[in-house]
């Protein structure tokens, strides 16, 4: 039976219309509201409609730096607000640039996927960066790029080609903090000899996660230089050096392919004598046609310093035509592929000390890597496999919808919902959930600060995303009041073990006032049995420290000389809870954070708020990913596993609340044994320097085949005060495993401020002062 010509011509329009209909993000009706923006505040902003072209020829730098700061956003002078957020649209084009873009506070900028414009210098551009993501408006830079929050940049090219290729030049300056990223986007540059040009520049800063970059050409593909990161599914060819790691504490690289460059990545900085790369853990990644793999300053038995500076672990590296892997002063430490086009698999390396579970012992060699579960496998780092790395780890980047039209998205604020931090939300916010999910279409919470007084619930095949961060606030009744009884704010999956999965993105979770008895998000899905893990992306926990949330410097100024909690300031009961009968969560670029100041306050004042759990992960069945998360400033623990396993968790951060020990992480929560609180009691029972009842950083319990590549755990105050840090004396304790039922491998341990960088069964394994780094304490590799 023939399809009559009507048919074919109906379906060949409808196609072509598909193709050319612009991305669901600019056709939707925006009516995100920022309440404390003043009226007429715009969230959304479209460049064309601030007088861009995309053309190419005309300069767009003003008409895009004027659509980027519209609304008296805070920029120059301001050091943070969330009160003025904004997503700034590009359409497809190619848009000249002259200067610099400066994207203010609480700001992301987002290319149309499908067709990604174009970022382009003019020969006589002028500025750090094509966009500069920290221009440095204050003086203190370390103190205004670690507090650089809620930033994003995705689908872009960055073309420097324009610029002469001898001048310096920069496609993105980024010192930046957590809860920012860069997703999708290639840094086009000369290849010319001579070429001066970088690509992606970081100096500063306490990071951070990245996903889908790529880097042609240049000097240097990506110089960085920041705390803690983690950068995911990167790709360059054709640099002269693909990474030059300026400095950090400690970096995860995953899904690495790095070609036809001279040196793959350079640790040297410093000098053996003054090593300032404190460490990097590097998997999963391909090495092609690149003369050495990796340039160390490393020299083992303390011939260099710091002693443990320079850490290298190295796990399922593919090299192909690289003579030499790993090479230090003294020549090659790690051969690579031999004769050109030879290829090998280095299956596990590593440089610095290592407790396998005793130590110190000094190690630059192979060792026996990681036993990895079959079920964290699964590829997904485009670069890397396409380089032919296998047995990766599963990895998915957030999905942006591309396919999907402006219908298929449900507005929260159509549905009734006002999110202006007064009025009660929580039944509008259900029936768009409900309501979206049913159809097989996504909830889209428009910016606004939304008011829950009861749990949301998301049942299974959710799909919500959310606009330049809208917040949902636990507050306004009794159901989140009480310590003894917590509830839900977000409760993902109806029941403990729901089969199903979810896809949740772009939005913040927080609380209004004393709400001791919230639990954040609890976790019920068991997403085992779906085609793909249930997923979370740049979704975040606030307490406290924003406008609205009556958790501020007026109200929760700090009081080193305390003598008691202000309960008016008891913020939440736990960030995250992923319940025992739940399985199969990917999680990606997470950040779980009680705040230490005030953000909305021109000083960034320290605040005392009180959080008592961080993310409790009791998945029996596991198979899990952590993919650069961070916890911080909860009261008993940041990370607590118990009795869970296969578990993978990539370069972790956490920070012990700087108020304590006033209180002690005892108060003001008591030990809860329905949710396997440590009990500080009866493990300080003995403790006479009052730096043993502090909260834990990460905490393992009764668990199996828990795999870390990279953790920093920080303890910065001691009752806000700094001058225990040289002594590693802010804390007697900050990591524990108990009752092991399984491997627990931590890949390049990172610890500051503490004695104790790892106890087992309450006895320590490591003395922070034998594993002195450049500023944290460093094991490169702990196998239990």
């Amino acid at each position: 039976m023939k399809t009559p010509a009507s048919l074919v011509l109906l379906a060949l329009l409808g196609y072509f219309v598909a193709s050319i209909q612009a991305y669901w993000l600019a056709d939707i009706e925006h009516q995100g509201y920022a309440p404390f923006a003043g009226d007429g505040y715009a969230v959304f902003r479209n460049v064309k409609d601030y007088g861009a072209t995309g053309d190419g020829v005309t300069d767009d730098t003003e008409a895009i730096n004027n659509a980027i700061m519209d609304g008296n956003r805070c920029g120059e002078g301001c050091a943070s607000s969330t009160t003025t957020p904004a997503i700034v649209y590009f359409p497809a084009g190619t848009y000249l640039l002259s200067s610099s873009l400066l994207p203010a506070y609480m700001t992301q900028m987002i290319g149309d996927p499908n067709s990604p414009p174009t970022l382009k210098a003019t020969a006589g551009f002028q500025g750090q960066g094509l966009i500069n993501g920290d221009p440095y408006y204050t003086q203190d830079l370390n103190w205004l790029a670690t507090n650089v929050f809620f930033r994003q940049v995705r689908n872009f090219v960055l073309d420097t080609t324009g610029i002469d290729a001898g001048t310096l030049a920069y496609g993105i300056h980024w010192p930046t903090a957590q809860a920012t990223s860069l997703q999708n986007i290639q840094f086009v540059m000369p290849t010319a000899a001579g070429v001066a040009h970088i690509g992606l520049f970081i100096e500063s800063g306490s990071g951070g996660f990245m996903t889908d970059l790529t880097f042609t050409g240049g000097a240097v593909g990506a110089s960085l230089g920041n705390q803690q990161f983690t950068m995911r599914n990167m790709a360059f060819d054709s640099c002269t050096t693909a990474i030059s790691q300026l400095w950090d504490w400690g970096w995860t690289y995953y899904g690495l392919s790095i070609a036809n460059c001279a040196v793959g990545i350079n640790v040297t900085a410093g000098g053996s004598a003054a090593q300032t790369v404190g460490s990097i853990t590097v998997f999963d990644s391909a090495f092609a046609s690149v003369p050495v793999g990796i340039l160390s300053a490393f020299v083992p038995g303390g011939a260099s310093q710091p002693e443990t500076a320079g850490s290298i672990i190295l796990e399922n590296i593919v090299a192909s035509d690289v003579p030499v892997l790993v090479q230090t002063n003294d020549g090659p430490v790690l051969t690579g592929s031999g004769d050109a086009g030879g290829t090998v698999t280095i299956a596990a390396w590593g440089q610095g000390h290592d407790y396998v579970p005793n130590g110190p012992t000094p190690l630059q060699g192979a060792f026996t890597g990681n036993t990895r579960p079959a079920s964290l496998l699964g590829g997904g780092n485009a670069a890397a496999d396409a380089a032919g790395v296998l047995g990766g780890y599963y990895a998915r980047s957030k999905p942006q919808y591309e396919n999907l039209r402006a219908c298929h998205f449900f507005s929260a604020r159509s549905a009734g919902a006002k999110g202006d931090g007064v009025t009660d939300d929580t039944a509008a916010l259900q029936r768009v959930i409900d309501y979206a999910t049913a159809t097989g279409n996504v909830a889209f919470i428009d910016y606004g600060l939304y008011l829950v007084t009861d749990t949301l619930v998301v049942p299974p095949g959710a799909r919500i995303v959310g606009e330049a961060y809208p917040v949902l606030m636990a507050g306004g009744s009794s159901t989140f009041a009480s310590d003894s009884n917590p509830q839900p704010l977000l409760q993902v999956g109806a029941y403990a073990g729901q089969p199903g999965a979810v896809e949740l993105s772009d939005f913040v979770l927080g609380t209004q006032g004393a709400q001791a008895g919230t639990i954040l998000i609890q976790w019920n899905l068991d997403a085992s049995g779906s085609a793909a893990p249930a997923g979370l992306w740049d979704v975040h926990t606030r307490i406290g420290g924003f406008a609205g949330s009556n958790l501020q410097a007026a109200q929760c100024v700090k009081d080193p000389q305390q003598t008691s909690v202000d309960t008016a300031c008891i913020g939440a009961f736990m960030s995250m809870h992923v319940v025992a009968e739940a399985a199969a969560l990917y999680a990606e670029n997470v950040w779980l954070w009680t705040a230490d100041h005030d953000m909305d306050d021109g000083n960034n004042t320290q605040i005392s708020v009180y959080t008592g759990r961080g993310l409790l992960l009791e998945a029996a069945a596991g198979t899990v990913w952590l993919v650069g998360t961070a916890a911080e400033h909860h009261q008993l623990y940041q990370y607590q596993l118990a009795a869970t396993r296969d578990v993978f968790m990539g370069q972790i951060q956490t920070e012990t609340p700087y108020y304590q020990p006033n209180p002690l992480a005892s108060a003001p929560f008591e030990a809860n044994s329905t949710y396997g609180d440590p009990d500080f009691a009866a493990l300080c029972a003995a403790d006479t320097t009052g730096t043993c009842a502090m909260a834990w950083g990460l905490r393992v319990v009764a668990s199996a085949d828990v795999l870390v590549y990279g953790a920093g755990l920080y303890s910065f105050f001691s009752n806000y005060a700094q001058t225990c840090i040289a002594g590693r004396s802010c804390q007697a304790r900050i990591a524990s495993l108990e009752g092991l039922t399984g491997a627990v491998n931590i890949y390049n341990l990172n610890t500051i401020g503490a004695t104790s960088m790892i106890d087992q069964d309450g006895a320590s394994l490591a003395s922070a002062a034998d594993n002195v780094n450049v500023f944290p304490d460093t094991i490169a590799l702990f196998q239990s």
